[in-house]
């Protein structure tokens, strides 16, 4: 996990500079990291944007004390196991570290408001489809299961269009990251599902 060490180091320096303390925890990989608009998407929800590129879930438990632990959060959204599933790994094994980051989490925080973004179509990682739907469907059979503090955010069926496949508008030229629109879709979908936990004090 040494190749991750210079974000981390950000991320643990970045902490440093916030004006608040911040209520609501975006972590996971680029697609939060490079949420430009992210503070002011959420601002009502006190954020902070923990995203560190090419993160996949086991990166996010392997460096959950050191990014995540330290803050004293009242709600956290997670986004990754994308880069996994590109990295070659199974969908069994990444829930298995999606399970790993949840109990680290009730561990430090207890039974706070948790969230899964479910992952994303991506056109440039389609050949992966079928290992994606899966792990979607595992890790959201488990929080349905639990019926605890979790909720999955389902932003899969949102980015199809309607031949069924990612739409094009949501990306950039990469066919991986997210697009203005993108984001925007990611937004509205999120921001409703915090705010039926809302405990946002404006900053």
């Amino acid at each position: 996990m040494y190749w991750y060490e210079e974000e981390v180091k950000g991320l643990e320096k970045e902490r440093m500079k916030l004006i608040y303390e911040p209520s609501t925890l975006f972590y996971g990989s680029s697609s939060i990291r490079l949420w430009d608009t992210l503070f002011d998407d959420f601002k009502p929800f006190k954020p902070a944007n923990l995203g560190f590129g090419g993160s996949t879930l086991a990166a996010c438990s392997w460096f959950f004390d050191r990014i995540v632990a330290p803050y004293d959060a009242k709600s956290i959204v997670v986004y990754a196991g994308d880069n996994d599933l590109g990295d070659g790994r199974h969908p069994e094994e990444i829930f298995i570290f999606f399970e790993q980051l949840a109990n680290q989490i009730a561990q430090r925080f207890d039974a706070i408001p948790c969230y899964y973004v479910s992952i994303k179509p991506s056109i440039a990682r389609w050949d992966l489809i079928n290992s994606l739907r899966y792990t979607n469907n595992i890790i959201e059979n488990e929080i349905i299961k639990r019926d605890d503090n979790w909720k999955f955010i389902n932003i899969y069926n949102k980015m199809l269009n309607k031949d069924g496949y990612p739409d094009k508008e949501y990306f950039q030229a990469d066919g991986l990251h997210l697009s203005k629109k993108g984001y925007a879709l990611w937004k509205q979908a999120i921001y409703a599902r915090l705010s039926e936990n809302f405990h946002a004090e404006l900053i």
